[in-house]
């Protein structure tokens, strides 16, 4: 019997644009490839929508594996406190242990989708390593506009929630844009209350778990906000001086999608 160590080969899916076109490129390129997506239970319809037409296309099982834990039994045991930007504990419990797990001691080279006019994302998905990080899209100089013609293609286009969203991740991602919670709230209703009822603050105390730093998801109802809000950021829209598209809304936020602080995990 060889005492060797299994080699595999996995592309990480997140349920975004470059992930999803990433999946599509190497589809053809590279044998016994495996498709993974991290399932944190806390993720948009529109996302297992895309991931199952994704699965047609390759003719290939993605595996979704979860955490353990689900996200309000680790919620629970923090008391309350919520992920953010500052501690991400969502990304490295729900996305990145389980991956690695998933992984093992396996030679696993993973393939992840940043793209060549995004290089200065590299940065932490796992350090385990055994795992061989890959960057096809920097090596083959692939660009947002290569990434949108290989979706468009493929017959997939971008997901359903570009049309009112920027990025992937869970319904609740605390990097969201004000707008982007808006979004939420007029497609998801029942999203958006359940992450409003996560929200805690005392007025003894002062003490606040909130998913953005200094506004509720209760204050964004207000319709005099949420006027402000869309207000603003018809404003942003004009001074970019781009035709209203699904294309145009990712533009709009490229310095918060292509923040190297965001988790590439989630967000790719």
């Amino acid at each position: 019997m060889s005492s060797e160590q299994p080699v595999r080969h996995i592309v990480s899916l997140s349920g975004g644009k470059d992930s999803t076109a990433l999946a599509i490129y190497l589809r053809d390129r590279i044998p016994d490839l495996e498709y993974v997506f991290c399932d944190t239970g806390e993720e948009l319809p529109e996302t297992y929508e895309y991931l199952d037409r994704l699965e047609i296309f390759l003719g290939k099982e993605i595996k979704k594996i979860k955490a353990r834990q689900s996200f309000e039994d680790m919620l629970k045991a923090r008391g309350g406190f919520l992920p953010s930007g500052q501690v991400r504990w969502c990304t490295e419990y729900l996305k990145i242990k389980p991956f690695e797990e998933f992984v093992g001691d396996s030679i696993c080279h993973n393939y992840i989708g940043i793209r060549a006019d995004e290089i200065h994302r590299k940065g932490y998905i796992s350090t385990k390593p055994n795992i061989i990080p890959h960057y096809p899209f920097i090596e083959e100089n692939i660009k947002k506009e290569d990434v949108i013609r290989i979706l468009e293609e493929s017959g997939l286009g971008l997901p359903a929630y570009y049309e009112w969203r920027s990025r992937s991740g869970c319904y609740f991602c605390f990097f969201q844009q004000k707008n982007e919670w808006l979004g939420l709230l007029r497609h998801h209703p029942d999203l958006y209350e359940k992450a409003e009822s996560y929200e805690k603050e005392n007025p003894e105390t002062g003490e606040r778990y909130t998913w953005m730093p200094k506004e509720s998801l209760r204050d964004l109802r207000s319709p005099e906000r949420q006027k402000s809000i869309i207000q603003e950021f018809e404003r942003r829209k004009t001074r970019q001086q781009r035709p209203e598209s699904k294309l145009a809304l990712i533009d709009l936020f490229d310095a918060e999608e292509t923040n190297e602080e965001s988790c590439l995990i989630c967000h790719l």
